[in-house]
């Protein structure tokens, strides 16, 4: 990352800014080796680079991941955001507060959601994640570690938090799961055709975007933007070097689908996104992993080094005479950068709030030049596109939809984890291979698309789950997670629990936003607390929303006062206080 930013005049955010290099991997190299981060070796890092000492400290206070102050010996985070909320988190977090309330060595706070709504309600006991069942044996267990040992993986347990093959269940002892559907090698034989198929000069790039564009393949991440007419923008800009990023940087609640794929499908990601960079013209690329899936960096580095062994990485990459270079960048924490970029204004070495747009990434990204960002799941379905076609891809679909798409399921269902069914399937279907509504009930509610979404009632079970008919139906495909929440949930209760997640995780870079969902958050709060419902909720909401949605400069504004207006539309159908 040490590489100097370029200036050009009247973009927005770039005059006044200190060049690069991003002093973000310093700073975690430090909490890496000390635990936290003392004045002292601030001032000398201040000193060896040659920066402000207040631009230091204006970074660290914006991170999350960045400790101030000397760890306890037992660091406990409980996620208190929706999936765990409707497991139970509030009963489990007061629970750990009772019993380690007074205890030095233990400190209990309650954090954003950390990607393990598969197992909700869930804590991260010294950032090992665990069901909140079982943290009393990991606290233990922390309390006989020294402080080098601290967030060494996940802490086994029964339900499984492994890296790799928890979500859909363990394969048989000896044998390998069998690949997703999207996944064109088979088990034990070789990869990275399509990218090899490149590299020789049999396949050309162009045809891969081609048979993107004629598949109809859509970002994955939220936004639903064609992948193959962004490829075409990133690649006719003339501007160089070009740079490309995986956004890995799911932070949003009832999302964990990258996740898993990052486990299982590292190769997938990989080549798509190596296929990408030769498609664009971009020699370096990122992978923009969050902080709490170290499992899942582990699994990525891995794969990067049997790239670089098998020559397929590097300075004359698969005999090429081009060079790809992929390195993994990880994130100092905060749901705003999943916004792109904010994730940019990361990866140069500044506080990670959203830039105003246009420009684009895909024309001035990340040190001012043209970047392809694309999620960890549009790269994984890249290479089968290359190699079956954009016909075999579009024949996956059903109901309308095209392809296939993973889904993260979690909140009131038998058999949480992720799922990757047709494009257009419906919720139905894909709560019936979740095992259904969990102990028998009726459903209340889904957000079919993450925390970003609309409740839908249960009249919405047969809404084929695909970008247009989904936002027909008054909400959006979004983060591809669909969280679940049975008959008798509180539905404004939980539609005030996902507004406190983007209270918490506004970035404060614009009034509306910052003070909007502050107030909003105080309002339906002192409403619930009288006993209040959904047909108490006042104009004052309404336009709050309004405002937000209007004036806000990311989507985390924007959208943040949605699902509660969902669920007063959804009270005024009859649907009364609770699902």
């Amino acid at each position: 990352m040490a590489r100097a930013r370029e200036r050009v005049p009247g973009v927005e955010a770039r005059a006044g800014k200190f060049p690069g290099p991003s002093l973000i991997p310093a700073l975690q190299a430090i909490q890496d080796r000390v635990g936290w981060l003392p004045r002292e070796e601030l001032v000398a890092l201040a000193r060896d680079v040659r920066r402000p000492l207040y631009e230091i400290e204006g970074l660290i206070s914006f991170y999350p991941h960045f400790r101030t102050r000397p760890p306890v010996k037992v660091e406990v985070r409980a996620c208190h955001d929706l999936s765990c909320w409707l497991q139970g988190a509030d009963r489990r977090i007061a629970e750990l507060r009772d019993r380690y309330g007074r205890d030095a060595d233990v400190e209990v706070t309650e954090v954003s959601c950390i990607g393990r709504c598969d197992v909700a309600p869930v804590v991260a006991v010294n950032e090992r994640p665990v069901a909140a069942a079982d943290a009393a044996a990991a606290i233990g267990t922390a309390r006989s570690q020294t402080a080098g040992q601290r967030g060494q993986g996940p802490v086994t347990k029964e339900r499984g938090l492994e890296p790799a093959g928890g979500s859909r269940g363990a394969a048989p002892p000896g044998q390998q799961a069998k690949p997703w559907a999207n996944d064109p090698y088979a088990v034990g034989g070789e990869r990275y055709r399509v990218l090899r198929a490149v590299l020789s000069g049999e396949l050309d790039a162009e045809r891969v975007t081609a048979a993107l564009k004629d598949a109809g393949l859509r970002g994955m991440g939220g936004a639903g933007f064609p992948a193959g007419r962004k490829w075409e923008l990133v690649a006719a800009q003339a501007a160089q070097p070009k740079y490309a990023i995986c956004n890995a940087d799911e932070s949003e609640p009832g999302t964990f689908k990258d996740r898993q794929i990052l486990a299982e499908q590292p190769h997938l990601v990989l080549e798509g996104m190596l296929l990408g960079m030769i498609a664009v013209g971009a020699g370096e690329g990122w992978v923009f992993i969050r902080h709490e899936y170290g499992p899942e960096e582990a699994v990525i580095r891995r794969e990067i080094e049997t790239l670089r062994d098998a020559g397929l990485v590097g300075p004359d990459a698969g005999g090429s005479g081009r060079r790809l270079s992929v390195e993994v960048f990880t994130s100092p924490g905060g749901y705003i950068l999943g916004e792109e970029s904010a994730l940019i204004e990361c990866m140069e070495g500044h506080r990670g709030e959203p830039r105003n747009k246009p420009p684009f990434p895909g024309v001035y990204g990340l040190w001012g030049k043209p970047t392809l960002m694309n999620s960890v799941e549009t790269f994984a379905h890249v290479p089968v596109i290359a190699e079956r076609g954009a016909q075999w891809w579009k024949a996956q679909g059903v109901h309308g939809g095209t392809g296939l798409k993973f889904f993260a399921v979690s909140g009131h269902v038998e058999r949480p984890g992720v799922y990757c069914v047709p494009m257009g399937s419906t919720a139905r279907q894909l709560l019936e291979l979740a095992g259904g509504v969990s102990g028998g009930r009726a459903l209340g509610a889904i957000q079919p698309g993450g925390a970003s979404s609309n409740f839908l009632g249960p009249d919405g079970l047969d809404v084929p789950l695909d970008f247009d008919a989904v936002a027909k139906a008054g909400s959006m495909l979004g983060s591809g997670a669909v969280v679940v929440l049975a008959e008798g949930t509180d539905l404004l209760a939980a539609a005030t629990n996902v507004l406190r997640f983007f209270r918490d995780e506004s970035c404060g870079k614009c009034v509306p936003c910052r003070a909007g969902s502050a107030k909003a958050h105080q309002i339906l709060s002192e409403l619930l607390a009288a006993g209040g419902g959904p047909g108490e909720v006042d104009e004052r909401i309404s336009q709050l929303e309004e405002t937000m949605r209007r004036t806000s400069i990311c989507g985390l504004g924007q959208v943040a006062l949605g699902p509660v207006m969902s669920v007063v539309r959804l009270n005024g159908r009859g649907n009364g206080h609770r699902a």
